[in-house]
Formats: structure tokens, sequence, C-alpha cells
């Protein structure tokens, strides 16, 4: 019987998901005015829920405050969409996978991520690791994205373990604070810096 569990966040921790998320977010913007840079992306929006920089893009770009939610929610229904078409962009952190079955017949082994489902199963299924959770949580999941800790208190619950015997790895300055709070022992993912 498992008495552990290991919960692993899914962009820039088990995958260098930074240019596939930046094509899909820079066709979504195009229609609306936004040239979205690379380098700002990669530095400024990565790892963040899009409720938190598409309306500031759309802003910059002189869009009007009383259609930049209804905008938002078209970028990220579009942005959904192109996600497959673009999944060749990913890498692998071989590692952390080579760490999960190691660990997996002591461990639960759970995802936890602010993408959409859609995307992650995209993912996870182009890369032939969607049967190697026992719980996947997203964006769907949670009323609170990270730095709220919602999403890994969950997946403790769900398992009915608690923060001393849980590991989270994370990447993010956000999913860092959210898995603090959880109260687990946190590994900082930093090999796609």
């Amino acid at each position: 019987m498992k008495k552990k569990l290991a919960i692993f966040d899914l962009d820039g921790t088990l995958f260098d998901t930074r240019r596939v998320n930046w094509l899909s977010y820079k066709e979504a913007l195009a229609p609306f005015g936004v040239n979205l840079d690379y380098e700002y992306f990669a530095k400024e929006c990565n790892g963040k829920h899009y409720k938190t920089f598409v309306p500031d893009l759309l802003r910059k770009s002189g869009n009007t405050e009383e259609t930049i939610i209804e905008k938002m929610e078209q970028v990220h229904d579009k942005k959904k969409a192109l996600y497959s078409n673009f999944l060749s962009e990913t890498v692998t952190n071989k590692h952390l996978f080579e760490i999960i079955e190691c660990i997996k017949k002591k461990y639960f082994i759970a995802l936890v991520t602010t993408a959409s489902k859609q995307n992650c199963d995209e993912i996870l299924s182009f890369h032939k690791k969607n049967g190697l959770f026992d719980l996947v949580l997203t964006a769907e999941n949670v009323t609170k994205k990270k730095p709220d800790p919602e999403g890994f208190l969950k997946a403790m619950e769900h398992f009915d373990l608690q923060g001393e015997d849980t590991l989270i790895f994370e990447d993010s300055k956000e999913g860092l604070e959210a898995a603090e709070k959880a109260g687990a022992t946190v590994f900082a993912a930093k090999g796609f810096a």
C-alpha cells in the first residue's frame, strides 16, 4: 500500500513548453493587434495563468476595456485549438521522468497544472506519458490558481495524505510558493532555464 505522494507540475517542470505556448499565443493574439515577442513571453508570461497576462497584452495593443474580457476568452480558446500544431516544439525533462519510474512503486504520482485539460491531455498523449499518473488536476479542477495551494491540497486530499508525506516538483515562482503553502517537501526544477 502506497503511503506517499509525488506531485509534478507540467509546464517548465516535466516539459519545456515555452515555444509551444508562445507560438500558440502569438498566433491567437495576432488578429487582436498583438505581436508577441518570444523573449517577453518567456520572461513575463510563461507559466502564468492566461487571465493574468492576456488582458495586459490586449490593453497595450489598444483594445478597449469593454471588450478585453470577451477577447481574452477568444484568445484562450484559439490558443488551445492551436496548441497541438506546435507540440514538436516541446522538450521532455528526461531526468524527472526517470525519477517517476524509480519511485512509482512507493509513491502515488500526480500531475497538478494550471494548463487546460485539453492541452495537458494533448502533450501527455504526444509524448506517450498519459498513463503514467494516478491523478491529473488541470485548470478546470480548481477555482484558485497558483500561488494558491488549492490544486496541491486537492491532490493530497484525493490520496488522504498530508504535506509531510508529499513531494512537489515545481519550477515557477507561483508554483513554488503554492507548494510551500501546501506544507510539502518542495523541489525546484530548473532544468530548462
